[in-house]
């Protein structure tokens, strides 16, 4: 699977849907996830988080530094401390909102073009730098 946007979340996002901006902190905040994409494979019918398996640490906050240059949606690189569990070979970032996971918006799958992805945790922290043009663009 190549890097994809959820096509659920474009939708919401053209209708103006709850929890579909992206410009959110803390329990609204814009999230990543470790995917194992053993456990977890991509679907475009996929529209929250409570889709997802396979999910590998604590999810992280991309933060409040986001930006939206052009068309790109850009964020705070993130690491994921002391992970351990099985190998990591996607990203998807999602919406939270201070609902059940069932509403959690889903965003992006990531899997390609990610320095140091696959990786086997360790017990170790892993960090995220996202790519000098953004994390991806409409």
């Amino acid at each position: 699977m190549a890097n994809a946007l959820y096509p659920k979340w474009k939708e919401a996002l053209l209708q103006n849907s709850a929890d579909s901006d992206l410009d959110g902190t803390g329990t609204t905040g814009v999230y990543v996830a470790l995917v194992d994409t053993g456990t977890y494979t991509y679907s475009s019918a996929h529209e929250f988080y409570s889709s997802l398996s396979g999910i590998v640490g604590t999810d992280q906050e991309i933060g409040a530094t986001k930006s939206y240059t052009n068309g790109a949606f850009d964020g705070a690189d993130v690491t994921f401390t002391a992970v351990s569990g099985a190998t990591v070979e996607a990203l998807v970032l999602y919406r939270k909102n201070a609902g059940a996971n069932t509403t959690w918006r889903l965003i992006a799958y990531i899997d390609t073009g990610v320095t140091g992805l696959p990786v086997t945790p360790n017990g170790g922290n892993i960090s995220i730098s996202w790519n000098a043009s953004g994390i991806f663009a409409l």
